[in-house]
């Protein structure tokens, strides 16, 4: 095929020759352009009517737009079936935390039923209906706020329990001498040196020079002396009006200001003091008044056995 192109200006002429792969080249290439313009054009047209609002083109483009709507409803619809479904599971969740944290209140001497994180429900299953977002919303700040509360009634509990356990380390119900069999119990009893009778203030553990003495529960030192008649003496306040005295001891691992944990090492039995033999002497006093040391250690000897044969969590079968 030949093409001739004249410039009548410059009064020259040009001759094109296109063979057929050329031809059919230049015929899709212009045929791509007229489509690409088109669908522009369309395009324009398109989205300023619709925006323009004119006649017909508002039906048309929701007759366009349906199929992508659809699929954003349905897309909607899942989410919101898992949010739901997310919800019940965490629900559930909650109703079994609450119920852990009445037993728990239970145990630290609080009313279980004020551990109320969620408020009672229930009812016969009858199908119905997808919840909205709105109701989701609603549903989830619900949980929210019973979930604060419940992390805030927690620790009250936990506080209450450690406040307990402070307590319990508190009292004077470790043995001062381990495995030690008593002696002279306390009450009256002959004095070993005078041959009268006398009241004796405290628990005496018969035991060798050396043998360990450890702190009945943790406190701080307030004293340690030689005394005419303790001799080598220790003295532990463990708050309360609570205090512990060690005497006759042979030597002493602690001082004046010290803190002391219950169980630890704070001297050696020996036999100092007014005494006939080696021994550990042992008083407990309360607001100032001697007490039996032998009550004391019967409380700690029926917590640890009730600690013992305390069961343990119930195993789903």
């Amino acid at each position: 095929m030949h093409i001739i192109i004249t410039d009548a200006w410059l009064a020259k002429s040009k001759a094109l020759h296109l063979s057929g792969l050329k031809l059919a080249l230049t015929g899709v290439l212009a045929s791509l352009l007229l489509m690409l313009g088109a669908v522009a054009a369309y395009h324009w047209v398109f989205l300023h009517g619709v925006r323009q609002g004119w006649p017909g083109f508002e039906s048309v483009a929701r007759i366009v737009t349906q199929g992508e709507v659809d699929s954003k409803d349905l897309y909607m619809r899942e989410n919101l079936s898992a949010m739901a479904r997310k919800l019940g599971e965490m629900q559930a969740r909650m109703m079994q935390i609450q119920s852990l944290g009445e037993r728990v209140a239970g145990l630290a001497g609080m009313k279980p039923e004020e551990f109320k994180a969620l408020p009672g429900s229930g009812g016969a299953l009858v199908s119905g209906r997808e919840p909205t977002l709105d109701e989701l919303m609603k549903a989830m700040d619900q949980l929210d706020r019973a979930s604060g509360a419940g992390v805030d009634w927690l620790t009250v509990i936990e506080s209450r329990l450690f406040d307990q356990r402070i307590q319990q380390t508190l009292v004077p119900t470790e043995e001062p001498v381990s495995g030690g069999r008593i002696g002279s119990p306390f009450g009256f009893r002959i004095d070993p040196i005078t041959g009268r009778t006398a009241l004796h203030t405290g628990l005496d553990f018969p035991a060798d020079i050396g043998t360990p003495i450890v702190a009945a529960a943790g406190g701080v030192v307030v004293v340690q002396d030689l005394h005419p008649a303790y001799g080598n003496m220790v003295e532990i306040d463990h708050g309360n009006n609570i205090i512990t005295r060690y005497g006759h001891t042979s030597k002493v691992f602690v001082k004046k200001g010290d803190i002391v944990k219950r169980g630890q090492k704070i001297a050696e039995v020996g036999s100092t003091g007014r005494s006939t033999g080696p021994h550990l002497h042992f008083e407990v006093w309360v607001s100032g008044v001697v007490q039996d040391p032998a009550r004391f250690l019967a409380a700690g000897e029926t917590l640890a056995a009730a600690q013992l044969v305390q069961p343990g969590p119930r195993r789903k079968p």
